[in-house]
């Protein structure tokens, strides 16, 4: 059975500076085209770890778009629930500094209305024999709406991760819904309206965020920090810390995709929140020290994963 990761694809136009960033000068460097896309990097980081997740999106009636999916079929990525549509991926533009860090971005949305239709549709074979979903909380309503009610009716777990916190932050009353959510400090900032909360230590923002847990109702979230680790806690108490992985940082796009793949392939398979933090932060340790935006090949069994039969 299958991991549903429902979400969104873009392609990445990243430009690397060969030296220290002038913003309003002209800047010799390359420039990179990359499929990306936060649910289309989940699932394939998914299938880096030799499972077989299903993918429920779009693509651009294009070239471009059936190079998308020759991708993820490569990757062993079910894709028969993702329909080609006009304007159906994003763009996402950015320029990194020399320490692998965006400096500055501008994003294009794709539109979504065939998603909706898709769900409504074919809610039922796509979810009914799930593992669990991952999905972009950040989606049009009505496909969170609808994806939420599939989950519950076929009783599975359901766990978030975000592209736009500005939007999801407006939709807090669905995090009471989903699993676990994961996303980074700054993000968890916008959420709970308090922009200190990036600029905590690690064990002041740990002992924040239970608290904000327990009250805003929220079954678990975790927060990353970069190469502060990553903070976890759930609504029943549980918390803790996990240290980040020492690495070479070359572009960090696609790490946090990464760490929410690893989590919630984690907690699919019988971890806790420690177990999915540790395996959420080797995912994404091994994204960061190159410029693609997903990590690469892993056996569940090196991550201590034991998959359901048929997915490994």
């Amino acid at each position: 059975m299958p991991i549903v990761v429902v979400g969104t694809v873009f392609v990445d136009i990243k430009g690397f500076p060969d030296n220290k960033y002038i913003p309003a000068g002209r800047n010799a460097g390359s420039v990179d085209f990359v499929h990306g896309g936060v649910g289309r990097n989940v699932a394939e980081d998914i299938a880096n770890v030799e499972l077989r997740p299903r993918f429920v999106s779009m693509v651009d009636c294009t070239a471009q778009g059936d190079e998308v999916l020759r991708r993820l079929n490569s990757h062993k990525v079910d894709t028969r629930y993702v329909i080609p549509v006009p304007d159906g991926m994003g763009i996402w533009l950015a320029v990194f500094d020399t320490g692998g860090d965006v400096i500055g971005s501008i994003s294009k949305r794709p539109e979504m209305d065939a998603m909706v239709r898709l769900l409504e549709e074919k809610g039922d074979e796509i979810f009914a024999d799930a593992d669990s979903v991952v999905i972009e909380i950040d989606l049009d309503t009505e496909i969170v709406k609808t994806v939420l009610h599939y989950a519950k009716k076929y009783g599975k777990r359901v766990f978030a991760v975000v592209a736009n916190m500005s939007i999801a932050s407006q939709r807090r009353d669905f995090l009471q819904s989903i699993d676990c959510f994961v996303c980074n400090a700054q993000e968890a900032g916008i959420l709970f309206a308090d922009d200190y909360l990036q600029d905590m230590e690690p064990e002041q923002l740990c002992e924040e965020l239970s608290q904000r847990v327990i009250h805003a109702q929220i079954p678990s979230m975790v927060v990353t920090m970069g190469s502060r680790g990553a903070a976890y806690a759930s609504m029943l108490g549980e918390k803790g810390l996990c240290p980040a992985r020492p690495v070479q940082v070359k572009d960090t796009t696609g790490a946090g995709d990464a760490f929410c793949a690893g989590v919630a392939i984690a907690l699919t398979y019988g971890k806790d929140l420690a177990e999915a933090s540790a395996i959420g932060t080797r995912l994404a340790s091994s994204v960061i020290t190159v410029s693609e935006n997903v990590c690469p090949r892993f056996l569940p069994e090196e991550l201590g994963i034991t998959a359901a039969p048929g997915q490994a």
